[in-house]
């Protein structure tokens, strides 16, 4: 009972990761690339909507693992492939079964569980929150560095400056001439017009 009852403590700690790392980006996305303002009712929902998918592909894993169960049950062959079972499997099949029914079962309380969701949406929102400081603090180290703030700066300076010759200087040379054709361009249809 007690490796039964840890993996589905496991499956159950593994989906509510995966649905605070989808609410994380729902949260990101709704309030940052979309404009829009925190919800915490509608991230519960998508909270829901997250853990209600992975309680059915766990039950469907559940419904996988008896067929093939069932099949195993009797031969006593040897095996052909890896997922070609036999009689000797069974056991094991039969506790993979009742884990993944177990991690789906529990997965289905936590989805009618208001509390257990808005912690979920809370965790997703602080590591939304962590994401976003990350991001800035990084940018703004580098965007606002000094060269004698930087330890890389001399190492680096040969390749910023290669960079610019090759890359940024190319790029503007292109820029003044398609502005220049487009002048002259402009220049003689006004002049037409005349």
């Amino acid at each position: 009972m007690g490796r039964t009852a840890d993996a589905i403590a496991e499956g159950v700690a593994i989906a509510i990761a995966a649905a605070r790392l989808a609410v994380k980006n729902h949260i990101l996305i709704g309030t940052i690339a979309e404009g829009g303002v925190f919800d915490m009712e509608k991230y519960i929902d998508d909270a829901r909507e997250a853990l209600r998918a992975m309680a059915e592909e766990s039950e469907n894993a559940a419904d996988a693992v008896t067929a093939l169960r069932k099949r195993a049950r009797g031969r006593h062959s040897d095996p052909v492939g890896t997922h070609d079972y036999r009689d000797r499997d069974v056991r094991n099949l039969r506790r993979r079964a009742k884990q993944s029914t177990g991690v789906g079962a529990r997965l289905r309380e936590v989805m009618e569980d208001r509390e257990r969701l808005a912690e979920i949406v809370e965790e997703a929102r602080d590591a939304a929150w962590a994401d976003v400081r990350h991001n800035l603090d990084r940018r703004l180290r580098v965007e606002g560095m000094r060269p004698d703030q930087d330890p890389d700066y001399g190492r680096m300076r040969e390749a910023r400056m290669q960079a610019l010759r090759l890359v940024d200087l190319q790029a503007l040379s292109s820029e003044q001439r398609t502005k220049a054709k487009r002048q002259k361009k402009q220049q003689k249809t006004e002049a037409k017009s005349d």
